[in-house]
């Protein structure tokens, strides 16, 4: 009974502590409210506005940017890509507006100076292989050793050619300007450096699909690609091998070659079908897409819009591409044949085709069965470059093919059903 009598005060005095907290809460929060001046109308109008949530980023410098990050962010916010090299970039972002070629490190202006020392001699050495060309040309030989005089001469001449690549092969202002997009096609170095490059990746790529899908030896039996290709339909680019809507690919294409030879030749393009379906022969057959000749393309001459060339060139005008209902995709290969030279000289003129001819002989004039092998070897065509897309039925098929005329846009493939064999019981001998 002591015990809880001394007890009760304590308790009591917990429940009162435990009371008051919220009450005196309570209070003190109203008195608070309460005691807020209530801003005036001329108070409020006078305050300045908050400030915007979408504050505009700051752009960034597609010259300076030289980190992934900064790509990354280049490329999100204001999509463009950096222009030239990391490296570069780099470099324009420490030294300002100093001139490449001036930049302030001992290190790289004793390099340069070493390179312009080894240029002088490789530049000496191209001026005597000059000379030494130069006199077996005046020189005068029998008869039977001509042909030992030319392979001479062009062996001197490829000699020539790498003298004077091995000259600027390690100038840094020739490599920054080729790694910047701004080299210059017509000098043997950037045309070795591009080749080099588009070797490196893009043709081991380009190799890959034409093997993967059978280009060779469906439409040729051998093909080494020695010309780049890049194809756009309606400025959207379509990589090797892509499937392509019959709605984008019903008008004619560009397609963007890049010859890493020096000179203006003419050129050949067929666009082949190797996937037709033959009903009668339960096989497949070729199909000519388009055909045009006489086609001048350089290093610098590089586009071919298919809907521009002239009428005394197209022999077989752009048909669009379609696979009836019921097949799997068809490939449509672009061969890019070179025409054969007049003479058997280096820089010797290509030998145009007589396209009104070939028109009249009616044999390659026509579409169907168009046999690429066949083509080549009888106008003695050397196979140089190649690209290829995919085409399937779509949603437009239909249309595409009602507007160009083609028949069979209401037939439909299907799958011959394969019946299996009757039963047949075996003797019970045999179980035996």
């Amino acid at each position: 009974m002591a015990i809880e009598r001394s007890a009760r005060p304590l308790a009591r005095c917990l429940r009162c502590t435990r009371n008051a907290h919220p009450r005196a809460f309570s209070a003190s929060a109203t008195s608070r409210l309460d005691t807020q001046p209530t801003p005036s109308e001329s108070e409020s109008a006078a305050r300045p506005p908050p400030p915007p949530s979408d504050i505009p980023k700051a752009r960034r410098d597609p010259n300076t940017v030289s980190t992934p990050a900064a790509e990354r962010q280049l490329f999100r916010d204001q999509k463009i890509h950096p222009i030239g090299s990391r490296r570069r970039r780099a470099a324009i972002a420490s030294t300002g507006t100093i001139p490449f070629s001036q930049l302030p490190y001992q290190c790289f202006q004793e390099a340069r100076a070493f390179l312009q020392e080894d240029r002088k001699e490789k530049v000496q050495l191209v001026e005597q292989q000059r000379e030494r060309i130069a006199k077996l040309k005046a020189k005068e030989v029998a008869p039977q050793d001509e042909a030992h005089k030319e392979l001479r001469l062009e062996s001197m001449k490829t000699r020539l050619a790498e003298l004077k690549v091995m000259a600027d092969i390690n100038d840094p202002v020739v490599k920054r300007k080729f790694e910047d997009g701004e080299g210059d096609m017509t000098k043997p170095i950037y045309r070795y450096l591009a080749d080099k490059k588009w070797r490196s990746y893009k043709r081991e790529v380009l190799l890959q699909r034409i093997h993967q899908m059978n280009i060779i030896p469906d439409v040729l039996p051998v093909l080494d690609p020695i010309v780049s290709t890049k194809l756009t339909f309606a400025g959207k680019k379509v990589q090797h091998g892509d499937v392509v809507s019959s709605l984008t690919s019903a008008k004619p294409p560009t397609l963007n070659t890049q010859a890493y030879e020096q000179g203006t030749k003419l050129y050949t393009i067929a666009v082949v079908n190797s996937d037709v379906p033959n009903v009668e022969k339960d096989g497949y057959e070729y199909r000519c897409h388009f055909l045009a000749c006489n086609i001048p393309l350089s290093p610098t001459n590089t586009l071919v819009p298919f809907d521009r060339l002239k009428a005394d060139q197209v022999i077989l005008p752009w048909l669009p591409p379609y696979a009836q209902k019921g097949l799997p995709y068809q490939r449509m290969s672009i061969i890019i044949l070179a025409q054969p030279p007049v003479e058997r000289t280096e820089n010797s003129p290509s030998q145009p085709l007589d396209v009104a001819g070939i028109k009249d002989a009616g044999r390659y004039a026509e579409r169907r069965n168009f046999i690429m092998k066949s083509f080549a070897d009888r106008f003695a065509l050397k196979p140089v470059g190649v690209d290829l897309f995919r085409t399937v039925w779509d949603e437009f098929t239909a249309d595409v093919m009602r507007r160009a005329g083609v028949p069979g846009w209401d037939v439909e493939f299907k799958r011959k059903r394969v019946e299996p064999l009757p039963y047949q019981r075996k003797g019970s001998e045999r179980y035996r």
